[in-house]
């Protein structure tokens, strides 16, 4: 890994010291620096184009094919700059409505931008499902619980809005990466969150985390310690509000994944089995931390005889499907 974009890893409960602050789930700047653009670099030798190798995400977002999806961009679910929200719908006629599926980007909760992830859009909208991507506000604007009140607003606007877009609102599912994850998750076991938008119990079909923390107390990096003030940390942890009754829940996981430990899926897994949850783990032995949510960028997948990518995508569109 390279030493500017290497993290402090979660280990078991306890995140140690590290020089660089809040970087155990630094996603955006690692994929920017490290692992997109040695994918890229599997590119150059056929495309001779070096600024692959300088803007791997730009790169990834312009290969992603345009004719399968329409992406509706500068929607928005609130007020601020950072309360927008796109959605992709499948070119394709519908027989029946479209399940659609809430995407939360990771970003260590300081950063990150919904157009980043139109590939992301692009694969899942090409599995048949509308997708709704979108920004919330993060550190310093906002500390916890900050962003978990834009995340259950916009996922009250992806359900009032479903049907315009073709979409089932009784089909609703969340999914995310990393930090997304865990704002996903704790959505889906915190039920006062969804509660509180105005959604009704029950309201989600499913739920999908990737390489997320979902047990990753006590905190030990200043600047986490701001983003999950004290006196509301023990409300961020999505593995304490397990009750029984939650959604059907997916858990992926890199086995070589050194940004979040894959314990924190473990845990969660083990929690939500023991109260007789619906719970799926998928376990990729080559996917680092960045390519758990690289595996769903369909160029990506192209390459895959020359890359480490994993059936990702697969695992979520038969999840979605079953559900």
């Amino acid at each position: 890994m390279h030493p500017r974009c290497r993290p402090g890893r979660i280990q078991g409960n306890v995140a140690p010291d590290h020089a660089l602050p809040a970087t155990f789930i630094k996603t955006e700047s690692c994929m920017r620096k490290q692992s997109l653009r040695l994918l890229a670099g599997a590119s150059i030798l056929a495309t001779g184009i070096g600024w692959a190798y300088l803007h791997p995400l730009a790169w990834l977002n312009a290969m992603v094919p345009r004719t399968d999806h329409t992406r509706f961009s500068q929607l928005a679910y609130g007020a601020d700059p950072r309360q927008g929200i796109d959605v992709y719908v499948p070119t394709a006629s519908p027989t029946v409505p479209r399940p659609m599926v809430v995407f939360f980007y990771g970003g260590s909760w300081q950063g990150g931008l919904r157009a980043d992830y139109r590939f992301v859009g692009q694969a899942l909208s090409s599995r048949g499902m509308v997708v709704a991507i979108p920004d919330y506000r993060v550190f310093p604007q906002v500390a916890f619980p900050g962003f978990m009140e834009d995340a259950a607003a916009a996922v009250r606007w992806a359900r009032d809005h479903a049907a315009v877009y073709g979409a089932d609102p009784d089909r609703l599912f969340l999914a995310g990466h990393s930090a997304g994850a865990q704002i996903a998750l704790l959505l889906a076991t915190d039920r006062s969150w969804l509660a509180r938008a105005g959604l009704p119990p029950h309201a989600l079909a499913g739920v999908i985390g990737l390489a997320g923390p979902y047990d990753f107390l006590p905190l030990r990096d200043s600047t986490l310690e701001r983003i999950f003030p004290a006196s509301q940390r023990t409300a961020s942890q999505p593995i304490d509000f397990v009750r029984g009754g939650e959604p059907p829940i997916l858990l992926g996981v890199g086995m070589r994944d050194d940004i979040v430990d894959p314990g924190n899926t473990e845990r969660m897994a083990a929690r939500l089995r023991a109260h007789d949850d619906a719970v799926q783990v998928r376990r990729y032995p080559r996917l680092t931390h960045e390519m758990m949510v690289g595996s769903l960028a369909t160029p990506l997948i192209a390459l895959k005889r020359l890359i480490p990518v994993g059936p990702v995508l697969d695992d979520v569109t038969d999840f979605v499907d079953a559900h």
